[in-house]
């Protein structure tokens, strides 16, 4: 058997050499496709948008300016050479801004045209004018062009067996202003013979047709996702789409890796909130708040409260953070014979929930606050330097606490802290510096992760050991139990002088001022539940794993919070499919989570990351202690170990660096594309589509703007 096996070989190298036929020829070796998209943008929201989501990811891309005249020359050279002997594919997908953005005849849409036929490359339209050139018919032959603000559209079953699998169907059109324009779309149909197949449509007006909105064109050996509506990063229909274009792009195969998060913090748990006083415009109890007859009418959980909490969390499979101040049952036992309903029941069901200290008093940790001002103001010393609060004050607060909880039981983490109003750190514009106190007191007390306000500080820090942990504050005041309360401080902060309000939003350029004071009946549940639902819903849907807070009050009384929450809930199940969780990760877990990706990002930008696909096998390496994360499909397999998480159709996590490149090996059924054109050859010279809209439908352009 042998001998035959070797005799079959060299009368093979025989007859190929004898026929002339050079070796690499007669087995040419599969090319190497580098896993990293090339954006091509011309300074629109579309390829921004496309971009903003491979950077959160964590998705490498080169991007190039068609504005600027240094831009580099996208021609064969760029696009693709040969490494250690075999042809390299420089990036797996290429985002044009639309079809061809260039010039008529332009030699760089025909070496993109060229390369994307020879590697089987796809290409995404990020916005583009529907036209047979993309596989589509002109609007004016029974289509529509114009805004679909308030549009519902559907993901097809070709989108919901294909990239867009994660979504449940529908896919909502933002419409925030009823005077503003916040969405322009190309609908239409397939042109006649076209190759074309829609991923996403919405109904042409008057018509009982679908038009097109995303869909994938096949022709001369090409792929196109054609895009034809307008949309910037923050939009929600962008949002929703985002995972499944660079799904559609990368054929699910590609770095980086996303979830949807959500995590719900509630502070001052076992303390009670002083309550917005709406006859004196201020919250009693509050340093600012200095008229005589203020008097404090604090706002606190019962145990139904606890109750209804855990009922909730167990109907929502939704476990929220508790962050406790164990001062607020000590004092209500001194004020009460011993007796504490809320804090016994609060016990009883610990493991409920997840609990962080919150500080034993929840005391102000930065400079020593001279309230004889308003606003307050920092107490000095005789040299006019800052007085702080001092080392062994702050750790006492942080050690009392966990000692009390640790005596109770809680299923607490020790590296964990939110400090009481996120103090210790600079608050402007009283304090621009961090207490120099906090850092030592952190070393001293083991805190590794400390939570600051995202709305001051949006990055993450380090200060002494540990590292801040951004939060969303959620729009739900911590000094209102009712809704009521919660509408008329509401109304103070946001409405005009001239309509009775402080005026804060007239002289704050980062405040919108309301049209109209909210009506103190329906002002809560009909515009702000559905604002800071979209707004919380924006954060889930944008990659963000920040935690968003509230506070006890908010789960008291008419427990306000609640109708927030369920629109976060029932709003992102109506979107997704069920292998599309949401992720409710602890304090600890979040901010190793964004650690990670800082790292990542560093390791990426500063070209320390290599990777690339040949044939089923994907190599990644990348700098040592640097996990690496990636999204691959189903049944992709690391040493016969199936890789990462299951989620929205894919296998995707973080991995731990080996001693060597990590190699990961793609199920049969994601073997690539046949390159060329439909014959699998391709042509010797690739045509470049032309941009140009025929005469009579020029006034159908798609706008520049959003």
């Amino acid at each position: 058997m042998k001998r035959t096996l070797s005799t079959t070989v060299l009368t093979t190298g025989a007859l190929i050499a004898a026929l002339g036929v050079p070796a690499a020829q007669a087995a040419e070796p599969a090319p190497r496709i580098d896993l990293r998209v090339l954006v091509v943008s011309d300074g629109g929201p579309a390829t921004d948008a496309i971009a903003a989501e491979l950077a959160t990811a964590g998705t490498p891309y080169t991007e190039i300016d068609l504005t600027r005249s240094d831009r580099p020359v996208i021609d064969a050279g760029y696009l693709a050479d040969t490494v250690d002997g075999r042809p390299r594919a420089r990036f797996q997908a290429v985002v044009l801004p639309n079809d061809n953005p260039f010039p008529a005849g332009s030699a760089e849409m025909a070496a993109l045209a060229a390369y994307e036929q020879e590697y089987a490359v796809p290409q995404v339209d990020a916005y583009t004018y529907a036209r047979p050139e993309v596989g589509l018919r002109y609007p004016v032959n029974g289509g529509y062009s114009g805004s679909v603000d308030g549009v519902r559209a559907e993901v097809t079953d070709a989108g919901r067996s294909g990239p867009f699998g994660y979504l449940d169907g529908p896919v909502p059109f933002e419409d925030n202003a009823p005077d503003v324009g916040e969405s322009y779309a190309f609908l239409s149909s397939p042109a006649e013979g076209a190759d074309f197949t829609p991923y996403v449509q919405a109904p042409i007006p008057g018509t009982t047709r679908q038009g097109s909105l995303v869909g994938e064109y096949r022709h001369d050996g090409r792929r196109e996702l054609v895009v034809t509506f307008v949309y910037n990063r923050h939009q929600q229909q962008f949002r929703l789409l985002a995972r499944g274009i660079v799904a559609w792009m990368t054929g699910g195969v590609h770095l980086g890796a996303s979830r949807n998060y959500f995590a719900v913090h509630v502070d001052d748990v076992l303390a009670g909130d002083d309550r917005w006083n709406s006859r004196l415009n201020c919250t009693p109890g509050d340093v600012d708040c200095t008229d005589p007859d203020a008097t404090p009418d604090p706002i606190r959980m019962t145990p139904a409260d606890v109750d209804h909490a855990v009922t909730w969390q167990r109907e929502r499979d939704f476990t929220l953070d508790l962050a406790y101040n164990a001062a607020g049952s000590a004092d209500h036992r001194e004020d009460h014979a011993g007796a504490d309903p809320l804090a016994d029941r609060l016990l009883e069901r610990r493991d409920a929930f997840r609990w962080i200290n919150h500080t034993y008093t929840h005391a102000f940790l930065g400079c020593e606050q001279d309230t004889a001002v308003v606003p307050w103001r920092c107490a000095t010393n005789a040299d006019g330097s800052t007085r702080w609060v001092g080392r062994d004050a702050i750790a006492d607060e942080i050690a009392h606490n966990r000692a009390w909880g640790r005596s109770a039981g809680l299923p607490l983490d020790d590296d964990e802290l939110v400090t009481g109003e996120h103090s210790g750190l600079k608050v402007l514009p009283q304090q621009p510096d961090d207490n120099p106190n906090l850092a030592l007191a952190l070393a001293d007390t083991g805190v590794t992760w400390l939570a600051s306000d995202h709305s001051r500080e949006p990055g993450r820090r380090r200060v002494g050991p540990a590292t801040t942990v951004p939060r969303h504050p959620m729009n739900v005041f911590y000094n209102a139990g009712r809704a009521a309360e919660q509408v008329d401080e509401y109304n103070w902060i946001y409405t005009s002088r001239a309509q009775g309000g402080s005026g804060i939003c007239e002289d704050d350029p980062a405040t919108t001022c309301l049209p109209a004071p909210l009506d103190p009946d329906t002002g809560y549940t009909e515009h702000i539940v559905p604002l800071e639902r979209q707004i919380a819903l924006g954060h889930v849907l944008a990659n963000d794993p920040t935690p968003h807070f509230i506070h006890q009050s908010n789960l008291a009384e008419e427990r306000i919070a609640y109708p927030v929450l369920d629109g976060v809930l029932d709003g992102y199940e109506a979107l997704f499919a069920a292998d599309t969780p949401l992720v409710d990760l602890r304090m600890k877990a979040i901010g190793e989570e964004q650690g990670r990706r800082a790292a990542w990002r560093t390791a990426v930008d500063d070209g320390q990351v290599t990777a690339y696909r040949i044939g089923d096998t994907v190599t990644i390496d990348g700098p040592a202690g640097v996990d690496i994360p990636a999204t691959l499909p189903e049944g992709t397999t690391r040493s016969g170990t199936p890789f990462g998480q299951a989620y929205a159709g894919h296998r995707s996590g973080w991995t731990a660096p080996a001693a060597g490149p990590l190699t990961l090996t793609l199920p049969a059924s994601t073997a690539p594309a046949t390159p060329g054109g439909p014959d699998g050859s391709a042509p010797a010279t690739a045509p470049a589509p032309d941009a140009r809209v025929p005469a009579g439908v020029a006034e159908h352009v798609p706008p520049t703007g959003s």
